[in-house]
C-alpha cells in the first residue's frame, strides 16, 4: 500500500477552466477535488486551463484551513496532450492524478515514467504522485488486475458504469438506476483492486444532478460490496454520499466496545470473545481498528 494513500468518501469533480469554480468548491465538504483538464474543458481552452489549475493548486493547497486531497484529471494519453498536463500540474500539492480511458498496464507505466521525470524536475519527491486509473472499456476491465499492479502509485482504481458513458457503449449494457446491469463490473474491479492491496477503491456514474435518492442508493450498493467512496460531478451529490460512507454513531460505538473487550480478553488469557452476542476474534478487531481511523481521518466527531 502506498502510504501516501488517504480515505477518500467523496471526490468531486469540478472544471479546470473555472478558477472560481475551484476556488468554491472547497466549501461543499468533499473529500478531495479533481481539477479536470479533459472532457469539462473546450479543446481551444485546454492550455489556460492548465495555468488556472496550477495558480489554484498552489492556493488551495498552501491553505491550512482547506483539508481535500487534489487531484487533476488529465487529458487521456492518445490525445498527446498528457505530457503537458503532467509538466504544468506536478507539484508538493498534488495529491495524485487520474488518467482517463486507460486499456492496459502499458498506459500506467508509461505515465509512471513521465511522472518521474516531472517530479524530479519539480524538486517533487518520486513516487509521491498517485494514479486512479479511469477503466472505461471492455478491455480495461478485463485486466485490472495487471493495470492495478502495474505501479505502485495506484490507489484508488474502481469500477463504474454512468448512464450513456464511454464504459456503457464498450460493453454495450442498458443503463438502470438500480445498477444490477454494471454491478459485476463493479465487483470484478472492486476484487481486482482488493487483490492488487489496492487500499481505497472508488466508484462512480451517477450523473443525475436531481435524482438524491438514487444516488444513496447506488452509495449504499457500492459501499456494502466494499468501496469506501465516490467521486461525484454536482455539490449536491457531497453530502449524500458522505453519510452513506461514513460509520453511524452507534457502529462507532460498536468498535470501540468491541476493541475493549478484545483487550479485556487478552488480559484473562483469551483469544476470542463473544460481543453483543456474536463471537468476534482478531479479524474483526482489525476491521474496527480501520474503521476508526478512517473516521478519525475525516474529522468525524460524534
Amino acid at each position: 500500500m502506498n502510504t501516501k494513500a488517504k480515505p477518500i468518501r467523496s471526490a468531486l469533480y469540478v472544471p479546470g477552466n473555472k478558477e472560481d469554480w475551484i476556488r468554491k468548491a472547497p466549501k461543499y465538504g468533499s473529500d478531495a477535488l479533481i481539477l479536470d483538464l479533459e472532457d469539462s474543458v473546450p479543446e481551444a481552452e485546454k492550455a489556460e486551463a492548465r495555468v488556472i489549475v496550477r495558480k489554484m493548486l498552489e492556493e488551495l493547497g498552501n491553505d491550512d484551513s482547506i483539508s481535500q486531497a487534489l487531484f487533476v484529471r488529465v487529458n487521456r494519453l492518445e490525445t498527446g496532450m498528457t505530457g503537458d498536463d503532467l509538466e504544468a500540474v506536478i507539484s508538493k500539492n498534488l495529491y495524485g492524478i487520474l488518467l482517463p480511458k486507460v486499456e492496459t498496464p502499458r498506459d500506467i507505466i508509461e505515465v509512471d515514467t513521465l511522472l518521474k521525470l516531472f517530479e524530479s524536475r519539480a524538486g517533487v519527491p518520486k513516487g509521491s504522485t498517485l494514479v486512479d486509473p479511469g477503466l472505461e472499456t471492455a478491455q480495461a476491465i478485463r485486466q485490472s488486475y495487471d493495470i492495478a499492479t502495474a505501479s505502485n502509485r495506484v490507489t484508488h482504481m474502481g469500477g463504474s458504469g454512468g448512464k450513456g458513458g464511454d464504459t456503457s457503449r464498450s460493453i454495450g449494457f442498458q443503463w438502470t438506476p438500480e445498477g444490477m446491469e454494471t454491478l459485476y463490473l463493479k465487483s470484478k474491479v472492486l476484487i481486482d483492486s482488493r487483490s492488487a492491496g489496492i487500499p481505497y477503491p472508488m466508484s462512480g456514474g451517477w450523473f443525475d444532478i436531481h435524482d438524491l435518492e438514487g444516488l444513496e442508493k447506488l452509495a449504499i450498493q457500492l459501499k456494502q460490496i466494499g468501496y469506501t467512496g465516490m467521486s461525484l460531478i454536482h455539490p449536491s451529490h457531497v453530502p449524500v454520499v458522505n453519510k452513506v460512507f461514513t460509520p453511524s454513531k452507534e457502529e462507532i460505538e460498536h468498535y470501540k466496545g468491541l476493541i475493549e473487550a478484545m483487550n479485556k480478553m487478552r488480559e484473562e488469557g483469551g483469544a476470542a470473545v463473544t460481543y453483543n452476542g456474536d463471537m468476534v476474534d482478531v479479524a474483526h478487531e482489525e476491521t474496527a481498528k480501520a474503521m476508526i481511523k478512517m473516521v478519525e481521518e475525516w474529522g468525524v466527531k460524534y
